[in-house]
């Protein structure tokens, strides 16, 4: 019996509808909306997971994360292990072999060059390459053949999968980006709004922070996807319209990240237009602290380096004191419910890395009032405290949405309670996570002495995600203000136990190690302050088929399966 005919009686028998399978385009249009609009479509240029996920339709890399976590092959044959033979016995290097008859959108065929080259692009000592981490330890990319290359470390690399593996570090064509490396990068404005790719769809027409047009790739590999003839890929706006218009209005048929109180959510569902979807991966929203003075009077690479330490955060008492003031099972219960959990981690999953500290689950203000104290910060008559005429006043900065702005006004009323005095900020999403290195609202520059956002890592290894907060990783005028150690956080021994981490193949020890890291930057330092572990929640409308929410990579990772139910 044929696939489809399986795939359809199986559908039957669990009172589904089926999917057309209709050749490719046979459905029409999708639409797409994410509140946090994408500025750009080169994920080597952005930190921003609007940016990333809308890149992911057009440019792909050699292997994915599935929903399980699981490491599927995509541009590449199979998935290189030690046992096929892929990966040597002394793990230095990692060979992949690309599907034969590849092609790029514009007929092109794709080689092994074009995958050298993607290493090359981003390891460009000029280039600022937001996704560094992923090339970690890398000595050398060598042609094999016309398909095939290996990757070279320069120490065993018992976790080889960051180059070319999930969303942050695709392929990207050598004919087209090859006069754009290093400094040129961010000036090469047709290349990075319309990337030729090997995904599903091709861009159409890009207008930044606003819409995203594309269609259906004519040259992807298999000659009966998408579905999609056309996707329109709206951003902007807020969490709470993109839901509406999903759940209520039907204008759209998925929305992305709905950041909403639950009891919003349900009501907005109630209407029978779609349904939300959750899932928990390592998201977590927390507070970043800057350990560098924020101050306009600094120029930009004071600004960016710690040579001017932060006047009142580096004192690791304040810290701890603002993160013990905090209520997280309040936060929790009024941004998320069931979607989401107190956390004091910054890794909280998988499990074989997750520390599940408690230190900061119980509210204590008494004891952060007694803490800022004992070190000397006094209060004055006006509430405030001080010491050697330096004020605790902190300006706080995140993105605009209801839950961060709930979030935002409960935290300055328990700061207050220890003599804080807090101004608060909020800018445009499509702003705060954007890449425009002239901007001087972007988190990466972080002018501001707290900010507040959620991120993740694709894939079940963190180790990656924590190379984030290496020294010397710091976002930095000469870097087009691209990296990820956003708060300029520096540790000789931090360093030290990561570099055991990338040498370490034995789980149970990765996993302690991973928790250590862990603890270094939250329990043992306050640097970040972690405070919900968030499922993530999207929607689709009930029309839309094939939607499967995968929180270890793009949530768009198989929008090429997705379908209109007739």
């Amino acid at each position: 019996m044929q696939t489809h005919s399986l795939v359809i009686l199986a559908l039957s028998a669990l009172g589904l509808s089926s999917p057309s399978f209709a050749d490719r385009g046979g459905d029409g249009n999708v639409s797409i909306i994410y509140w946090q609009a994408p500025s750009i479509l080169n994920p080597y240029l952005t930190g921003g997971t609007k940016d990333l996920e809308s890149s992911s339709l057009v440019v792909e890399p050699l292997g994915r994360y599935d929903n399980t976590g699981a490491l599927v092959a995509y541009l590449a044959e199979e998935i290189p292990t030690v046992g096929n033979g892929g990966v040597s016995a002394d793990l230095t290097s990692i060979t992949w072999k690309l599907k034969p008859g590849l092609l790029w959108s514009d007929g092109s065929a794709v080689t092994s060059e074009d995958v050298k080259f993607s290493a090359d692009y981003c390891l460009h000592p000029d280039m600022g390459c937001a996704s560094l981490s992923y090339f970690a330890g890398v000595s050398s990319v060598d042609i094999v053949d016309d398909l095939t290359v290996t990757v070279n470390f320069d120490a065993p690399k018992p976790n080889p999968y960051g180059p070319f593996m999930g969303y942050t570090a695709p392929i990207i064509q050598k004919a087209q980006f090859e006069n754009c490396m290093g400094a040129k990068a961010p000036e090469c404005t047709d290349q990075n709004f319309y990337p030729i790719g090997t995904g599903p769809f091709v861009v159409t027409d890009f207008r930044p922070n606003d819409v995203i047009q594309m269609k259906a790739n004519d040259h992807y590999r298999d000659p009966a996807k998408p579905a999609f003839a056309t996707v329109t890929f709206k951003g902007g706006g807020d969490a709470s319209a993109a839901g509406r218009s999903v759940l209520e209005t039907g204008e759209f048929d998925y929305a992305w990240n709905l950041q909403l109180a639950p009891e919003v959510i349900a009501n907005m569902e109630s209407a029978g237009k779609g349904k939300a979807i959750a899932g928990f991966g390592p998201l977590v929203e927390r507070i970043e602290m800057n350990l560098t003075d924020p101050s306009p009077e600094l120029d930009a690479d004071t600004r960016s380096t710690r040579k001017a330490p932060h006047p009142f955060l580096s004192d690791i008492n304040v810290r701890k004191a603002l993160s013990m003031a905090i209520d997280r099972p309040l936060l929790v219960e009024i941004g998320y419910g069931k979607a989401g959990k107190v956390t004091c981690d910054l890794v909280p999953a998988p499990d074989l890395y997750a520390a599940k500290n408690d230190y900061c689950v119980a509210q204590d203000i008494a004891g952060a009032n007694a803490l800022l104290d004992a070190s000397g910060w006094v209060t004055g008559g006006d509430g405030i405290r001080s010491k050697d005429g330096m004020r605790l006043s902190i300006l706080y900065q995140t993105s605009t949405n209801a839950v961060r702005q709930d979030f935002q006004a409960l935290i300055k009323e328990w700061w207050g309670q220890i003599g804080v005095e807090t101004e608060l900020r909020n800018l445009n999403a499509s702003v705060f996570f954007g890449g425009d290195p002239g901007s001087p609202d972007t988190f990466q520059k972080f002018y501001a002495d707290v900010e507040m956002y959620a991120n993740t890592f694709s894939g079940t290894d963190p180790q990656s995600y924590l190379a984030q907060y290496l020294c010397g990783t710091e976002p930095r005028p000469e870097s087009q203000w691209q990296g990820e150690n956003i708060n300029r956080f520096c540790d000789p021994a931090y360093d030290a136990l990561y570099a055991e981490l990338t040498k370490t193949g034995d789980l149970a020890r990765r996993g302690e190690i991973g928790i250590a890291l862990n603890n270094m930057l939250t329990k043992d330092s306050y640097t970040i302050v972690p405070l919900v572990h968030r499922g993530r929640v999207s929607a689709h409308a009930n029309s839309l088929g094939g939607v499967i929410l995968n929180t270890w990579d793009s949530e768009l990772w198989n929008i090429a399966d997705w379908y209109r139910i007739k």
